[in-house]
């Protein structure tokens, strides 16, 4: 390792006289993986203020380094450009680090216990979220009311599964929102009923969820404010210095506070629901930063696999009753409408659809705004584009639509995605390297809290394609496998294209923004397997260092 002992005496060089006045960083005896066009590996990097000025070797790097710079010696460790989250629900996910935790259960007993727990904790308040999954418990069945009334029989509940498109309440919260035999289901949406005796069951799908969740007491504006925090905090603890959130403009006003307070240590780019589309296009036209900026809005083209609502073209091999639920939006001509407006006010559409019955239809959309409106940098996004025809992979290609996608998903949905759609139709899921071969732009997320927030879970679980079940040792579908370079990129630089960012940040690169992550272990060399398990040393973001692991440099 390059030695450093001579830093006393170069106390005379500085940086040029633009930089002098502001604080110096060196990071020194690294491997930087820069993920520059050229997928440079180099030894130091230098930062001034809030901005790269340097990277190269460390002999290089003496001559910028004076007595005033801080040094941080890397012995070696692996530095990244920070990681970035092309899908979160940030807000959601600080209420879920705060509040009940369900996916934790791995029976319907235990699930029940924990409910059972968190009510004794917090007697008389809603109980929500949890995020439980029923295809890891021992039973695999969907809860119903009588699986919770018992237990909370004075306590509203309403928790979702962890797709968020399916969640099942107790009577009580049944009662609270009016919901009865007689309850008809929503277009986009479904109040299941027991086909004995006509009454709810408690699970509620979709767009359905909203005659319950309407109920629940809103949080205060200093509620938000804490779970922003705490969605802050485990971001800088996995290396995010920048996250995609789909959000409402309640939200995006927090995060404004937060900022003006300073305490914004993650960069937002916040994508309000269609609903709000006219209000978002307001706030895009204003003046921001490069730590918070409103430039798209997100709506649903249909709902999940799990809760069998993603729209597809044919039948499902589980319930050959039903190909699935397109969203009321897209059912009534909503959605293309208000899409035909957004995009003329030069909003990204981020448009979620995962069955491929969905994509087709939102492509069908994508093309009739190309050719309505005038032409500009538009870069359409499909979220999670999850089940995919093989002609449509070449539209993509042809409209410059963006496959934002969630690798973890893959690893999880793997275990049981089979038995929903048989077969055939899981060669056409999470096809990565298709999507890469032909072109598209790829970009790596969470979904968080449907998924964990830690980027190298979602770089492990694109680059193994191992199911959770373990059944999959050489990876569901591996020749969609992709590199470890390839995934690194889908969580930097592509996510900062994704978010028209990408001369600004995304790389390691003399004139960006200083946001690098490094790691414990270098996932370039060591056995993919172990990837998930990596730990992160420190996060500097704009500069900063926002978060200093056991192992950091010093």
């Amino acid at each position: 390792m390059h030695s450093f002992s001579l830093l006393a005496s170069l106390s005379g060089l500085s940086f040029p006289d633009s930089l002098s006045s502001e604080s110096k960083t060196a990071y020194i005896n690294g491997k930087i993986y820069t993920v520059d066009k050229n997928k440079s590996v180099t030894e130091a990097v230098i930062t001034a203020g809030n901005k790269i000025v340097f990277t190269g070797s460390n002999i290089d790097a003496e001559k910028l380094i004076d007595g005033k710079t801080k040094i941080v010696d890397l012995h070696g460790k692996l530095m990244l450009p920070g990681f970035i989250d092309n899908h979160v629900h940030f807000r959601t996910g600080g209420n879920n680090l705060l509040g009940i935790k369900l996916r934790r259960a791995k029976s319907l007993n235990e699930f029940r216990t924990l409910i059972k727990d968190y009510s004794l904790k917090h007697p008389g308040e809603w109980i929500t979220d949890g995020e439980w999954d029923h295809e890891s418990w021992k039973e695999k069945r969907l809860p119903v009311k009588e699986d919770i009334d018992e237990i909370t029989p004075n306590q509203p509940v309403f928790v979702t599964r962890f797709d968020q498109h399916i969640g099942v309440a107790n009577s009580y919260a049944l009662k609270l929102a009016g919901i009865t035999k007689d309850t008809p289901s929503p277009d986009g949406g479904l109040i299941e009923k027991d086909p004995q005796t006509g009454e709810p069951t408690g699970i509620i799908i979709d767009n359905a969820i909203p005659l319950i969740t309407k109920y629940i007491p809103q949080d205060s504006d200093a509620k938000l404010y804490q779970k922003a925090e705490r969605a802050l905090q485990e971001a800088a603890r996995l290396g995010l210095t920048s996250v995609q959130d789909i959000s409402v403009i309640k939200d995006f006003r927090i995060y404004q506070k937060l900022e003006k307070d300073n305490k914004l240590t993650c960069r937002i780019y916040s994508r309000p629901r269609i609903f709000e589309y006219k209000e978002a296009i307001k706030l895009s036209k204003e003046p921001h930063s490069d730590k918070l900026k409103i430039g798209s809005i997100k709506a649903f083209a249909d709902g999940s696999l799990g809760a069998m609502s993603a729209w597809f073209y044919e039948p499902y091999t589980q319930d050959t009753t039903t190909c699935g639920l397109p969203n009321e939006l897209l059912s009534d001509g909503k959605l293309k409408e208000w899409s035909l407006e957004a995009d003329r006010n030069g909003l990204q559409l981020s448009i979620h659809a995962i069955g491929d019955r969905a994509i087709a239809a939102i492509l069908d959309i994508f093309t009739e705004i190309k050719a309505t409106n005038p032409e500009r940098d538009r870069r359409f996004r499909i979220e999670h584009a999850q089940h995919i025809k093989s002609s449509d992979i070449k539209r993509f290609a042809q409209l410059g639509v963006i496959a934002s996608v969630q690798p973890y998903h893959q690893i999880e949905d793997g275990v049981w995605a089979e038995k929903r759609v048989g077969p055939e139709r899981i060669k056409e899921m999470y096809t990565f390297k298709s999507f890469i071969d032909a072109g598209i732009k790829v970009c790596f997320g969470s979904d968080w809290v449907v998924a964990p927030l830690n980027p190298l879970t979602g770089i492990y679980a694109a680059v193994t394609r191992r199911t959770l079940d373990g059944k999959n040792p050489e990876g569901w579908m591996p020749e969609q496998k992709i590199t470890v370079e390839q995934a690194i990129e889908c969580y930097t630089i592509n996510n900062a294209y994704a978010s028209f960012d990408e001369n600004i940040k995304g790389s390691i690169e003399p004139g960006k923004l200083a946001d690098m992550v490094i790691l414990e272990e270098d996932i370039l060399t060591i056995d993919p397997e172990r990837i998930k398990d990596v730990k992160v040393c420190m996060t500097i973001m704009d500069g900063n260092t926002v978060y200093t692991g056991d192992k950091a440099g010093n």
